[in-house]
């Protein structure tokens, strides 16, 4: 590893699932970077880059102009995991752990330190990576915002937009038809996009992978609505939902990632559930990489911007194996052994949550009902 007291040289590199902000991330580290007399190299899809030695030098002219631009200028890969590498030997694919040949390139490209930019799984690669003696820093990416250790991450805001936008869209056409219109939403194991998006666009039902829901208050839920003369009601499931009785709907496994389940198809069962049980006509729609792809909303401009200017400060100030952290409305940063300590989940006491509940969202949790009573009994 460099052992050099100033830093001169510095990588970044965007892993995971790709979310609006990632090139904001990239301008923001970049233009100080140079500023400073620093070189950048981008290092080519996440840590798959890292390990088969992809990487481009960045200069300050390929970072002008991509604040807008969705995706990432240098790709990103879900499968990358140095850790937990797939290759082709014979007819089977093996899982080989490639991480001293990350270490060789890092030395290689005579790197002081990196910058990587991603979610949960990135952020146990790169602390994996640090304990090896690896320079890192890291920067909170995933617009299913289950990052415990930071308020909201950027690529989240984007999200919510999607699914907020879609629901308006739905509402017409439910309305105009009086049916039942279910939407299937991203955030694996979190169901924050479902919430937030849900609440914003007005979902008269949200189902999240916290709290399993049952059935008959979801039928009641919608035939209450259509005996109330409202004649259409809007369905917000996120992927890994599941009833009391059932378990997530797993669409297909891809061992090649570290995390082999693809989750899929809640929005289809849900749909023929409501239909058979109720009688009430029920489509559904699943929104899927529309919520991954596309401009950041400007609040995830700033934020992706504020995150990457405060990371090659963290870079530069030689503060590594720490993640940027957004805590209420300031920048800070935490250890990244401390930022994938827990997931951030939803939980029964989040003030977003009985918002919902005291606008008549439905949950499919009797339970909660209760809660949201005891919240307001704190006042």
């Amino acid at each position: 590893m460099s052992k050099a007291k100033v830093v001169k040289r510095i990588g970044i590199l965007t892993g995971g699932g790709d979310c609006p902000g990632l090139n904001a991330v990239i301008r923001g580290v970049a233009k100080p970077a140079h500023d400073h007399g620093l070189t950048v190299l981008g290092i080519q899809d996440g840590f798959e880059g890292l390990v088969e030695g992809k990487a481009i030098e960045l200069y300050n002219k390929d970072v002008s102009g991509i604040l807008t631009q969705g995706g990432s200028i240098l790709g990103s890969s879900n499968k990358g995991d140095p850790f937990h590498w797939p290759e082709e030997i014979g007819d089977e694919i093996q899982i080989l752990d490639r991480s001293k040949k990350a270490i060789r390139n890092y030395e290689a490209w005579n790197l002081d330190a990196i910058i990587a930019i991603g979610g949960d799984g990135t952020m146990h690669i790169s602390n994996k990576l640090s304990q090896m003696g690896m320079n890192i820093v890291g920067v909170p990416k995933t617009i299913d915002n289950d990052l415990e250790a930071t308020d909201q991450t950027f690529g989240h805001d984007s999200a919510v937009f999607v699914v907020s936008a879609a629901l308006d869209r739905l509402r017409t056409t439910a309305s105009t038809h009086h049916r039942v219109m279910v939407i299937e939403v991203m955030g694996r194991y979190a169901g924050w996009i479902a919430l937030n998006g849900g609440l914003a666009g007005g979902a008269d039902v949200i189902l999240l992978p916290e709290f399993p829901f049952d059935w008959e208050i979801i039928y009641d839920k919608v035939e209450q609505r259509n005996l109330q003369g409202k004649r259409f009601s809007l369905v917000c499931v996120a992927e890994g939902a599941k009833a009391k009785d059932g378990e997530m709907i797993v669409k297909a496994k891809d061992i090649k990632r570290t995390d082999p389940i693809q989750l899929g198809g809640i929005a289809e069962h849900v749909s023929k559930m409501i239909e058979d049980n109720t009688g009430l006509e029920t489509r559904y729609t699943v929104l899927g990489h529309l919520q991954r792809g596309g401009s950041p909303t400007p609040y995830d401009r700033m934020l992706s911007t504020r995150f990457g200017t405060f990371a090659i400060n963290l870079a530069m100030n030689r503060m590594f194996g720490r993640m940027v952290a957004l805590k209420g409305s300031e920048i800070t940063s935490v250890t990244i052994e401390e930022a994938i300590k827990n997931q951030k989940l939803v939980t029964s006491d989040n003030s977003i949550l009985h918002t919902a509940l005291q606008v008549g969202v439905n949950f499919g949790v009797k339970e909660l009902d209760h809660s949201v009573i005891r919240w307001l009994g704190k006042y």
